[in-house]
């Protein structure tokens, strides 16, 4: 991957870190919230997390300006690309005003969101005035049966709509749509979900169910092979396969072959695509983690409450990096996905 590149930080000089596999670092996913107004069966069952689940109190949480620091620090570091998650992002309040902070970050070329968009209506004028530069939603169907159970009873899938409409006009002409499958559940509505989306502009992405966390009682079983719902999608709708947009892409990219738009499929079950990834996660507490299916994380927030400078948490960051091998996905067996000791989804990310 070449040698690493010397970048600047608050005056002191770092080397780009490469960790143990020759990774680079390049994108960055911070969690402001670990609440969710849904409760998803595969990230947050509400069995598991009642209404009356202790997250994290406001001070525990970083304050916008230090997340604005430590992005600047991974920024110095060689990150490019910053998304913002939860839980639900939206959640937290005056999320704009990151969004601005973040978006004139030197080095900082694209600040996205994902979300599940039922607060997105009344905010998305203003983070498109503040700098975001896309969204991506999660959609796992277009029934409303079938989305009220999966969001836990909490959502409706008219305001998922509604949403994307608003940010359509707003100038978000090319959303991604995330959609969540469960064999038995939702993969029998891909393919009107798929319909609903050709020739809109907008990309959907289609997941594969995966061992997240500690308390969505994954089972293989329930798993659709991305290369299943393609031969299911093909049948209807002829495909192509297209070029990765750049090194690390998460998603594999196709498009239907009449010019109806684009599919991405996310493997991380069948096709794990360990082997580029790019990408460091901050849980809304100030730990550092290297991959989805991390058990530990790294504490920044101690230190950056404690009075360390930039280069401080720079080298801080790049030790951790350097000394990164994780490939979860492509070691996983059946051993492994039972094993329980691993940080929540909705403490990072998807």
């Amino acid at each position: 991957m070449g040698a690493p590149i010397p970048v600047r930080v608050e005056g002191a000089e770092h080397a780009a870190p490469l960790d143990a596999r020759g990774r680079h670092l390049h994108d960055l996913r911070i969690s402001v919230i670990d609440r969710c107004n849904f409760r998803c069966p595969y990230c947050m069952p509400e069995e598991q997390y009642p209404r009356d689940h202790e997250f994290l109190r406001k001070a525990e949480r970083l304050r916008f300006e230090e997340i604005e620091r430590l992005a600047r620090v991974f920024a110095g570091l060689g990150v490019r690309k910053l998304r913002l998650t939860g839980g639900e992002p939206l959640l937290r309040r005056e999320l704009p005003v990151l969004v601005r902070a973040l978006a004139a970050i030197p080095g900082i070329e694209d600040v996205a969101l994902t979300t599940n968009g039922t607060l997105l209506a009344a905010h998305v004028d203003a983070l498109r005035e503040a700098g975001l530069g896309r969204i991506t939603l999660s959609l796992d169907t277009l029934d409303p049966d079938t989305f009220r159970a999966m969001s836990g009873g909490r959502g409706e899938v008219a305001e998922v709509i509604a949403a994307i409409a608003a940010a359509e006009r707003a100038g978000f002409t090319r959303l991604k749509i995330n959609c969540v499958v469960m064999r038995g559940t939702n993969d029998g509505q891909v393919l009107g979900l798929l319909e609903h989306f050709r020739g809109s502009g907008h990309i959907v992405r289609l997941i594969e169910y995966m061992d997240v966390g500690t308390c969505n009682d994954w089972r293989r079983d329930l798993v659709v092979p991305s290369a299943e719902l393609r031969a299911r999608i093909a049948a209807r709708w002829p495909l192509v396969e297209l070029a990765p947009n750049y090194g690390g892409e998460v998603a594999r990219r196709w498009a239907f072959a009449d010019g109806g738009g684009e599919i991405g499929f996310i493997s991380s079950v069948s096709e794990p695509f360990c082997g580029d990834c790019s990408r460091a996660r901050l849980s809304a507490d100030g730990r550092l983690y290297t991959c989805l299916f991390a058990s530990t994380g790294c504490d920044l927030r101690t230190p950056l409450r404690a009075g360390a400078d930039d280069a401080a948490l720079a080298g801080l960051v790049g030790a951790v990096w350097r000394a990164r091998g994780d490939r979860y996905s492509e070691a996983r067996s059946e051993a492994t996905a039972a094993q329980r000791e691993r940080v929540e989804m909705y403490s990072i990310g998807g």
